[in-house]
């Protein structure tokens, strides 16, 4: 008896992270996942493993393989047609190349959803079909996506990429926790893969933290420093790079928090923005899985001295999510109607401090959003993979 009771304290000091995460109570998580994934099973099983080789981009300075976006908010200039593009902030322009962009999201949806079905049902073929999608994109030579951001969110006729655009990665964090669930419980075809999947994000986070691009993107006060510490943080938690989950931690704390939130619970960085309803939920909900993969409760709920949290700032924001009519900030110039949506920082912040009102409101909302410009700032989609 002794000798198991030492086992188990060892164990859980070995991963406090997860022993401290509160199991959720009175929500049945996995009743309500399985009612809405269920009717998605047929799309997602048929769903094409296309990466960006088989996407051309025709102002992409590098090769095929190599990832290529271009800035949202930069237009050609008026004044000086076929210059450099001029930007005009909160505007999309549509003309711009998102085609890698775009497929990487679907990636990001798709894998993920394959993974919470296979934990929910134990059904190989959610496995297996997953398994195609991550040889494609992280194994395949002749397909794989090569593990850097170079080349992405380019302005033309001013650069060929720039440090924010490591954002468009947060579109595969929830890949990276599918990748941990395969690997924790043995799935179907994992083992063939495993080695070219982590050692794919192995490299990549290697950029990601050492590159002049990754650590430029490290030190942004915004939602960009906020997305590349998720990143950081979901990439090592698959690889088991406990120096980067400490790293991330002490930075959540000692940077993010104090310098993105109020004592009030505002965060004035995004609240700034010409879009700032949506690029307040953005960077909560960014916040949120932050804390809960870093810590769980203990980091929702932990302040500063002066009173700066993340579960502060969830509940500043969240009579705003259950009535919008009461946002008194100017509106979003673009895509107002498309936010709320099931915002996971209602669930994290629900869990950690037992509020039932943010559970509730979270049931209430729309877990499946279909504009692209919304479903691209609402990446963490499927809770399974995080509880």
């Amino acid at each position: 008896m002794i000798a198991r009771r030492a086992l188990l304290l060892a164990a859980l000091l070995a991963a406090p992270a997860a022993w401290a995460r509160p199991r959720p109570r009175g929500l049945d998580i996995r009743a309500i996942e399985r009612r809405r994934l269920t009717p998605l099973a047929d799309a997602l099983l048929a769903a094409e493993s296309r990466t960006i080789a088989a996407i051309a981009a025709p102002r992409s300075p590098a090769g095929p393989q190599d990832y290529y976006s271009e800035g949202d908010y930069w237009w050609p200039d008026p004044a000086n047609p076929g210059g450099a593009y001029i930007r005009r902030d909160g505007r999309s322009n549509p003309d711009k190349f998102d085609g890698h962009r775009d497929a990487l999201i679907a990636f990001g949806r798709t894998v993920p959803a394959l993974a919470a079905l296979w934990d929910l049902t134990g059904e190989a073929r959610f496995a297996e079909r997953a398994m195609r999608h991550l040889a494609a994109w992280f194994v395949d030579p002749a397909t794989r996506m090569n593990p850097n951001l170079d080349h992405a969110q380019a302005i033309i006729g001013v650069n060929a990429g720039r440090a924010i655009g490591v954002i468009d990665t947060l579109q595969i964090v929830e890949v990276a926790r599918a990748a941990a669930l395969f690997a924790r419980r043995d799935a179907p075809g994992y083992a063939a893969i495993r080695a070219g999947v982590e050692g794919w994000f192995a490299a990549y986070l290697d950029w990601l933290t050492a590159s002049p691009f990754g650590i430029t993107e490290r030190d942004e006060q915004n939602n960009h420093g906020t997305c590349w510490l998720l990143q950081a943080a979901s990439f090592a938690a698959l690889l088991g790079r406990k120096d980067v989950l400490a790293d991330t931690r002490t930075r959540l704390q000692t940077v993010i928090i104090p310098t993105q939130i109020t004592p009030d619970g505002r965060q004035p960085l995004e609240l700034a923005r010409t879009k700032p309803y949506a690029y307040a939920l953005f960077n909560l909900d960014v916040l949120a899985a932050s804390a809960w993969l870093l810590g769980g409760r203990e980091l929702i709920d932990w302040q500063t001295e002066d009173g700066r949290s993340i579960g502060g700032a969830i509940a500043w924001m969240a009579p705003f999510i259950a009535d919008k009519a009461q946002w008194s900030l100017p509106p979003d110039i673009e895509y107002g109607d498309g936010f709320p949506v099931r915002q996971p920082s209602l669930l994290f912040g629900g869990l950690a401090q037992k509020r039932s009102d943010w559970l509730d409101l979270w049931q209430r909302l729309d877990p499946d959003p279909t504009i692209g410009e919304v479903v691209r700032n609402f990446p963490v989609r499927q809770p399974l993979l995080w509880l």
